[in-house]
């Protein structure tokens, strides 16, 4: 277990990740914060909603991006459970998220650290600030328990 206590906006994203849990879905959590107030929150929902892309990361920007009335979140930090996918590492970079917080490396799905690492790609728009592991064990044990349960 982590040996401080996490950030506000990272204890947000695992209750989002526990609600995903207990609605059946991978248990991942995402936070926008802009200027130190969260804007948008979310969690994993592609079963929920039928559409493969309601990844948390893609709820809680297209939230953000609602809210605000711009599809560019320059001056927002994006915090999630796991280490974002291609497609969210994607969608990351086209809203131009200044930073990014994750707590769990995925190194079968992940594209930030692992993978096509596509922030480091010479084509990449935009490259948000990174910081991992915030959060890890946590994340890593409800990711655990969870396919745990299923198998």
């Amino acid at each position: 277990m982590t040996r401080w206590p996490l950030p506000e906006p990272m204890a947000l994203a695992l209750d989002e990740a526990r609600a995903a849990a207990v609605a059946g879905e991978v248990p991942v959590g995402a936070v926008i914060v802009r200027a130190g107030d969260v804007i948008a929150a979310a969690h994993n929902s592609p079963r929920a909603l039928s559409d493969p892309s309601a990844h948390a990361e893609m709820l809680a920007i297209r939230e953000a991006a609602r809210i605000l009335g711009n599809e560019r979140l320059e001056d927002c930090e994006l915090w999630v459970t796991l280490e974002p996918c291609a497609m969210c590492a994607g969608v990351i970079s086209h809203a131009r998220i200044a930073r990014l917080y994750y707590a769990a490396a995925d190194p079968k799905g992940g594209a930030v650290e692992h993978g096509p690492r596509l922030f480091d790609q010479p084509e990449c728009l935009h490259r948000p600030e990174v910081y991992s592991s915030m959060g890890e064990d946590e994340a890593g044990e409800l990711l655990r328990a969870f396919f745990r349960e299923r198998r």
